[in-house]
C-alpha cells in the first residue's frame, strides 16, 4: 500500500508555500511546455522535498539536519536549513561536480566528500546521523520528501490546464514519484527518463523488484542512485508510467539544444527528460499535449557554450 498520497502532496504545498518558488512553465512549441524547475531555489526541484521534510519534523535536534547527495539534494537541504536557522551536514561522493561543492560551501554547510558514488556517501551519512542524532533528510526515499517534490506536479497541471504526458528524469525516483502523485487527479502519462548507464527504474521494472545497477555517465552526479527508492518503485510501477532510456550523447545534445534554442541553462541531468523527446526515445502522437520538466541547473555556465562536461 502506497504510503504517500495526493493529499500528502497538497498538504506539502500548503506547508512550504512561501519558502519555495512557483517555477514558470513556458510553451516553446504548440502543445509543448517546459516546466523550469532549474530556476528553483538552490538550482533544482530538490528544495521542495527538503523544506517539507524539515518542516514536518517538529522540534529539531541540536545537531540539525544531515543528508547524503550527489550535489543537488545537498544544496537544497543546506538552503532550507539556512532559511530555517538550523545546522546542516552534507555528505557527497567524489563524483560531485566542483560547482556543487562550491555552492554547498557558500550556503554554510559542513561538507564531507567521501566514496566514489552516492550510495557510499549515503552509508557514511547514515553512520554519522546515528552518532549525532541529526535529522536525516533522504535524497528521495522518505514520504515527506516525495510529497514535497510532488508540488511541482500540482503547479504544472494548474499552469498548463492539464497535459497528456509529462516527461521527467529519474535517479532515485523521488521526483518522478512525486510528480506522478501530484498530477494524479488529471492522470497524464508519466514518461520516466533515465540514462542508459544508470537504469535504476528500468532495470527494476524488468526484474520485478529493485536491483543494483552500475553508475556512470554524464549525469551520474545528479542521477547516480544505484537502486531505485522503495517508495518510488511502488508508485512508478503503476500503469500510468512508461520507462525510457537515453544515451549520454542524447543528453549532451539536449542540454546544448535547451541553451541554443531556448536559452535554458541546464545541467546534464536537468536535460535528460528533454533528451527523450529530441532523440525519439519517446514519440508523442499527433496533437498530444506534452510537458517536459527541466529539473536542475547546477552546472558551469561556460560548458553550455563549449559543450564540454561540467
Amino acid at each position: 500500500m502506497t504510503t504517500v498520497t495526493y493529499d500528502d502532496v497538497t498538504a506539502a504545498a500548503a506547508r512550504i508555500s512561501g519558502h519555495v518558488l512557483r517555477t514558470p512553465v513556458i510553451e516553446v512549441a504548440p502543445r509543448l511546455w517546459l516546466k523550469l524547475e532549474q530556476l528553483q531555489h538552490s538550482g533544482s526541484f530538490k528544495v521542495r522535498g527538503a523544506f517539507n521534510r524539515i518542516m514536518s519534523a517538529g522540534d529539531l535536534p541540536a545537531a540539525g539536519v544531515i543528508a547524503a547527495s550527489g550535489g543537488n539534494h545537498g544544496l537544497a537541504v543546506a538552503f532550507a536549513a539556512r532559511a530555517l536557522g538550523v545546522r546542516a551536514e552534507i555528505f557527497v561522493p567524489t563524483v560531485t561536480s566542483p560547482v556543487k561543492v562550491a555552492g554547498l560551501e557558500r550556503l554554510g554547510a559542513r561538507i564531507t566528500q567521501t566514496g566514489a558514488i552516492y550510495a557510499e556517501a549515503a552509508e557514511a551519512a547514515a553512520k554519522r546521523a546515528a552518532e549525532t542524532g541529526a535529522l536525516s533528510v533522504h535524497a528521495y526515499d522518505q514520504p515527506e520528501v516525495v510529497a514535497g517534490q510532488g508540488t511541482a506536479g500540482l503547479e504544472l497541471i494548474e499552469q498548463t490546464g492539464g497535459v497528456d504526458t509529462v516527461l521527467v528524469a529519474v535517479g532515485g525516483g523521488g521526483f518522478a514519484a512525486g510528480v506522478t502523485l501530484g498530477t494524479s487527479v488529471s492522470g497524464p502519462r508519466i514518461v520516466a527518463v533515465e540514462p542508459e548507464r544508470i537504469p535504476t527504474l528500468n532495470a527494476a521494472l524488468r526484474a520485478g523488484e529493485r536491483v543494483q545497477v552500475e553508475v556512470g555517465g554524464v549525469a551520474a552526479d545528479a542521477l547516480g542512485a544505484s537502486m531505485i527508492g522503495g517508495l518510488a518503485f511502488e508508485i512508478l510501477s503503476g500503469p500510468r508510467v512508461e520507462s525510457v532510456l537515453v544515451n549520454d550523447e542524447a543528453i549532451v545534445a539536449a542540454r546544448r539544444t535547451l541553451w541554443e534554442r531556448h536559452r535554458v541553462a541546464a545541467e546534464h541531468a536537468g536535460a535528460a527528460a528533454y533528451a527523450a523527446l529530441l532523440s525519439g526515445a519517446y514519440r508523442p502522437e499527433p496533437g498530444e499535449r506534452v510537458a517536459v520538466v527541466v529539473c536542475g541547473a547546477n552546472t558551469d555556465p561556460a560548458t553550455l557554450v563549449s559543450g564540454s562536461q561540467p
